[in-house]
């Protein structure tokens, strides 16, 4: 039996076939809570599932197990119980629905009586996601006010860095994930003051979560979701064709040349250190073996065009500097052409905003930017010519 307990929730692929792996193999008993009625039957009917990593050297596959999976739909007050007694909870949800979850693991924060505090590390593809969850469970509505004062002593929270990258599954996977064999996992280390932080073997603990959130946001989702953009514009099926295309691969090549002066300039990072990551980063999503589709990779233009995103974001910082943004302006245009596709909500979400409002509202609501913002005039440009 293990000794050691996570509650995490979001029983999808990076839940599964990367937090869940990782949890597991340092020992964790993981407790997966999820609303979706057929990944939770599936893992409550299943005792093991398997994780494929795949990497340059071939295949290496891991049997997962111990754990149990519980629906919070139907079952909150036993979630409550299960946080009440875990050592950690995270979360693989997508930024949206943090609020969604936070009521729950608040009530299971307030239950506590364990002496040490509880982990909270929101595993999401955005900027200070647990501030966020945080925020949410700290709300009055959450919270009683009078329980704030002394919440450390039953909870703290930790930003993370998560990097891996999980292509589309087969169709007759069932909980069985495929996913490339490189990961990165980096926590903040300074929420656990007093107290020891998790023992994962798999996470890197660090000061400041800054320069390498941002690093990855600007270098990983940036290329990534450029090829994905140029590549469905181009009408190419895979992110490893697009980055066979030499227009693309050059076009991505470029928009990493403008973040990485904001990253080296900004954190400090040697020219020579960037530079090689880069060169990992687009052979990792240059990998034929992943055969990921350009669409699922697009998915959610509206949150990938927002103020602090992987294009608008490092954008905003360089035009403020009077630097070059050309590339990374091209990139938000593919972005904000990616409209109505199959399967999406946001793409027919996003035609619709651009079909609606004119060009200054378009660029004021998708974008977060402002008339002061050096880059507005830029964006602009771009939504008056789709408009056009």
């Amino acid at each position: 039996m293990a000794t050691k307990k996570a509650v995490h929730f979001g029983g999808g692929n990076i839940g599964r076939g990367f937090v869940g792996e990782k949890l597991f193999q340092s020992g964790y008993e993981v407790v997966f809570v999820d609303v979706m009625d057929k990944i939770i039957e599936s893992l409550q009917n299943t005792k093991s599932y398997t994780v494929t990593e795949i990497g340059g050297d071939g295949e290496k596959v891991a049997t997962i197990s111990n754990y149990r999976a519980i629906n919070s739909k139907y079952n909150e007050k036993e979630v409550i119980e299960e946080i009440a007694t875990a050592d950690i909870v995270t979360c693989a949800v997508g930024p949206n629905i943090l609020k969604f979850i936070a009521p729950v693991i608040a009530k299971g924060i307030d239950a506590r009586t364990s002496s040490t505090p509880l982990a909270v590390v929101a595993c999401e593809n955005a900027i200070g996601a647990t501030d966020t969850l945080a925020g949410f469970i700290k709300d009055p509505k959450n919270t009683q006010a009078a329980r704030l004062g002394d919440i450390d002593n039953r909870a703290r929270f930790a930003n993370s860095a998560i990097d891996r990258i999980v292509p589309a599954q087969d169709a007759d996977a069932g909980l069985n994930i495929k996913i490339e064999s490189f990961y990165e996992w980096i926590v903040e280390q300074s929420p656990f003051k007093g107290h020891p932080h998790p023992d994962i073997s798999a996470i890197t603990w660090v000061d400041d979560l800054v320069p390498y959130i941002e690093r990855k946001l600007f270098t990983v989702n940036t290329s990534h979701a450029a090829a994905a953009y140029y590549g469905h514009n181009r009408g190419i099926k895979t992110i490893h064709e697009a980055m066979e295309n030499k227009e693309i691969h050059d076009i991505v090549l470029d928009a990493l040349k403008e973040t990485s002066k904001l990253i080296v300039g900004k954190h400090g990072i040697s020219v020579d250190s960037q530079k090689a990551y880069v060169k990992k980063i687009i052979t990792r999503i240059s990998n034929p073996y992943l055969e990921d589709v350009v669409e699922r990779v697009g998915r959610a233009p509206l949150r990938k065009l927002s103020r602090k995103e992987r294009f608008v974001g490092p954008a905003t910082e360089l035009a403020a500097q009077g630097e070059d943004v050309s590339s990374l302006i091209g990139c938000i245009e593919m972005a904000f052409r990616f409209q109505n596709v199959e399967g999406d909500d946001e793409s027919v979400e996003l035609a619709k905003i651009v079909a609606a409002n004119e060009p200054k509202a378009i660029v004021e609501k998708v974008c977060g930017l402002t008339e002061s913002d050096a880059l507005f005039k830029q964006v602009l440009v771009v939504v008056e010519k789709i408009k056009s």
